[in-house]
């Protein structure tokens, strides 16, 4: 024990004495633990863990894919639902809704997601309850009204009921109904998202749509279960062909796939990078380590001619490896659970499972700190075991930095530093090809001014506005008093035209052009406000007035794209297009009977993005809201001051028309857009990667100026040589500089060579390529100016060296 004391306080020592040195290995291990563990854990959470449900590989979704190649999601009606519980390959079919719904229990309405779920397949999920039970079938008994019975989310019955342990068999008010509480789900139960589950009764009436989950038996393929569906939807599309493509394949998509693995690819992406950068912190350790001690050999020696044994010499070697080693964990774990949730807050909006839960993956921090372990072992072990025998008489005779500088050590040195430039190169490449493709997004051209502008979602209670002419005014009175507020420029309806990525996707038939037969559009439902409010100029025609919104007129205003498609010497106004599923079904979408039929096109305004931020605009038509109403609608709002700052007021103007009325999550436009997937994820891609390579830059000057220092440290007497004999400064320079060129070009070449065949794998992620002639010069411009930084010290060093001194060295 005592000597294992003195060890460390050697090391100690040691390391105090040489700070560089110490900061430099520590901060290498810190940084590659850091970030492979922070963005395995992110990878684990959601990709290899991302359902808490027993069989969760079995639970599917049905889509329909259509001749392009695109699917939708298929709902399906009671009758519809009983003939496929009958199919063999099935295990359950459970039916979903979902509402939005207000506790009326309390001092201030709350909105409370709510999802309805008929209870006849308890095992569906395979998840007991927390507290309590599950929803269970004599809570929805078939043509009987369900039971006023709800299940509580665990997050919910926290914040709530702070989760008061007695809750199961108390009551809670939603919209003046009072439920009882049966239960309480596990804190990963968060199907649908919902806040609350209730019984779902399931009627028989072909016009009213559920969302449907379906469970294989076990053994039973995806491939099979989607061959036994075919033909009875292909019977389901002749009895309503509107509500289908023309032509169609089931397919049968399990959870996993719809929702986890969409950001599967971007995560290992990430997760190679940052396996880059944890093998250059490794490389440059092993650097450090060898250099530091090949160049204690004189010390060594002296320990050895006192009487120090091997033992006790590579004992010291290795505690002083160790202690670098374990300082760097502590401080990698430490950086790594500070930087998980700065990792997590940039993952882009609803591109994972909500079940899934994104912690400390504790077995590959175990592999990430046995890896530091292991290098610093490894390359601590080298030299103590080459230099605990050595070679006393030669070594005090003044030759020891010409041993030291063995070719063994020199090869090794050059094999990592090429390596890390390699990496390195690969690293800056893909961060400047994604941060190019970033700052192209945040350039383009949406069609419209989405600022200070806030969307207010509104959903209408069940039971509630259930004619077309209550709900349209409904929604108008809610508009008008909003736009009466000082602080309010405008307020319009849009009811599904928040760009840049709105509508519905539509079928429409165009009078007269019978040969054009039915192409799709995107369907947007607005107030005339919706046009001035967001500034998309009107570019020919007319818009539809207030009186002509509140009768349902059959009018219609298209984009620029689908005039120039179908009227390609601009007279599209006057023409008369026909929506075919835009159909009124009350109590749900109620609509104007005017709007079942023909529509006469008025104007013509500008292109606005409405396919997201990369993709090309869709052919568009804008209708009066009132043509089709469903349960919710949204309130676009353009103040005069930033738009979040008088949410509190827009909901106190709302509550004077109806007390009962919540709003939905509130964001302002710009959130909107900085919300979507294709922004999100560019900008994780860009702003990881762009870190990373930072740091891989960093860790590889440093290893570089390293191997160049010690280069220079043990040719000492050759350069004391070659400047006796004549050799000029500059030419010692040019040496030093030469011999380090060599490494740095191999290092490049195989660099250029990683990013060719490692194009389109990126390419496909990072949306630019990093083959792009431009992008691989400006890094290795980078590389190679960050080269000769690192060796411009050592090199100036070595050139000012007194031959005479450089003579007696040692």
């Amino acid at each position: 024990m005592h000597s294992f004391l003195s060890d460390l306080r050697y090391t100690a020592r040691e390391l105090r004495k040489r700070p560089t040195f110490a900061l430099t290995a520590i901060l290498s291990l810190a940084l590659g633990i850091t970030a492979t563990s922070a963005v395995f854990s992110v990878v684990y959470a959601v990709l290899i863990d991302p359902f808490p449900y027993p069989g969760a590989d079995r639970l599917m979704e049905l889509r329909l894919v259509d001749q392009a190649g695109n699917d939708r999601f298929m709902g399906l009606n009671g009758p519809q639902i009983e003939q496929v519980r009958q199919l063999k390959s099935l295990e359950s079919v459970v039916c979903m809704d979902w509402w939005n719904l207000t506790t009326t229990d309390g001092d201030l309405p709350e909105d409370v997601q709510s999802m309805y779920i008929s209870p006849g397949s308890p095992n569906h999920w395979a998840t007991p309850a927390l507290k309590g039970r599950w929803l269970i079938a004599s809570d929805a008994p078939p043509g009987e009204d369900a039971q006023r019975v709800v299940v509580l989310g665990y997050q919910f019955w926290q914040r709530y009921f702070l989760g008061d342990p007695g809750v199961i068999g108390r009551k809670i008010q939603l919209v003046h109904k009072s439920y009882e509480i049966v239960g309480v789900m596990p804190p990963r139960f968060k199907w649908g998202q919902a806040e609350i589950y209730l019984p779902l009764k399931v009627t028989q009436d072909p016009n009213i749509g559920f969302g449907v989950s379906y469970k294989l038996r076990p053994g039973v393929a995806v491939a099979q279960a989607s061959a036994e569906l075919q033909p009875l939807i292909e019977q389901f599309a002749k009895q309503r062909p509107s509500q289908y493509p023309e032509q169609f394949r089931v397919q049968m998509r399990s959870i996993t796939e719809l929702y986890a693995r969409p950001l599967g690819p971007t995560l290992y992406l990430l997760l190679g990078a940052v396996a880059s950068l944890l093998l250059i912190g490794c490389a440059n350790v092993s650097i450090l380590l060898l250099a530091r001690g090949t160049e204690r050999q004189q010390e060594l020696a002296v320990r050895a001619a006192v009487g120090a044994d091997r033992l006790r010499i590579v004992r010291q070697l290795l505690s002083e490896s160790l202690t670098i080693a374990a300082a760097g964990t502590i401080l990698g774990v430490i950086l790594a659970w500070r930087s998980l949730a700065l990792i997590t807050a940039w993952l882009p909006e609803n591109s994972f499972p909500a079940e899934s839960v994104i912690k400390m993956n504790l077995p590959v921090l175990f592999f990430s700190v046995g890896l530091a372990f292991a290098t610093a072992i490894l390359f601590g072990l080298s030299p103590a075991i080459q230099l605990s025998r050595p070679d006393v008489a030669r070594i005090m005779q003044g030759s020891g930095r010409r041993v030291a500088g063995g070719s063994n050590a020199n090869r090794a040195h050059r094999s990592m530093v090429a390596a890390q430039v390699a990496l390195t190169l690969l690293l800056l490449s893909a961060a400047s090809a994604a941060g190019k493709g970033f700052l192209r997004l945040l350039k383009t051209d949406l069609g419209y001014d989405p600022h200070l502008t806030m969307s207010v979602p509104i959903p209408v209670h069940d039971n509630t506005h259930i004619s077309w002419q209550d709900r349209s005014q409904y929604f108008e009175q809610i508009r008008a008093k909003i736009a009466a507020m000082p602080e309010v420029v405008a307020a319009g309806i849009s009811t599904n035209a928040t760009p840049p990525a709105n509508g519905f996707d539509q079928t429409i038939e165009i009078m007269g052009r019978a040969e054009v037969g039915k192409p799709g559009v995107r369907l947007n439902l607005i107030s005339p406000e919706y046009f001035p409010l967001l500034r998309i100029p009107l570019a020919a025609g007319r818009v539809w007035d207030h009186a002509e919104t509140m009768r349902g007129a059959p009018v219609a205003v298209i984009n620029q794209t689908l005039a120039k498609l179908y009227w390609p010497n601009g007279d599209a106004i006057g023409h008369q297009i026909h929506i075919l599923d835009l159909k009124s079904e009350p109590p749900y979408q109620p609509g104007s009977a005017e709007g079942e039929g023909w529509l006469q096109i008025v104007g013509i305004v500008t292109d606005v993005l409405d396919d997201g931020l990369r993709s090309p605009v869709k052919p568009a038509v804008y209708v009066p809201y009132s043509l089709h109403m469903a349960m919710f609608t949204q309130i676009l709002v353009r103040t005069r001051i930033p738009p979040m700052s008088v949410l509190h007021d827009v909901r106190a103007q709302i509550v004077q028309i109806d007390r009962d009325q919540q709003v939905m999550h509130v964001r302002d436009l710009e959130s909107w857009i900085t919300g979507l997937q294709e922004y999100s994820q560019q900008r994780l891609v860009a702003g990881l990667f762009g870190v990373f390579s930072v740091l891989a830059l960093a860790l590889a000057v440093v290893g570089l100026y390293s191997v160049v220092s010690y280069s220079v440290a043990t040719r000492t007497n050759e350069f004391g040589i070659r400047m006796a004999l004549g050799a000029k400064g500059s030419d010692v320079f040019r040496i030093v500089l030469s011999s380090t060129a060599v490494n740095v070009g191999t290092g490049l070449a195989a660099g250029l060579l990683l990013c060719i065949a490692f194009n389109k794998l990126s390419t496909r992620w990072v949306t630019e390529s990093s083959r792009n002639p431009w992008i691989l010069a400006g890094v290795t411009l980078i590389l190679i100016a960050a080269a000769a930084l690192a060796c411009f010290v050592p090199a100036r060093r070595a050139s000012s060296i007194d031959p005479m001194e450089a003579l007696r060295y040692e």
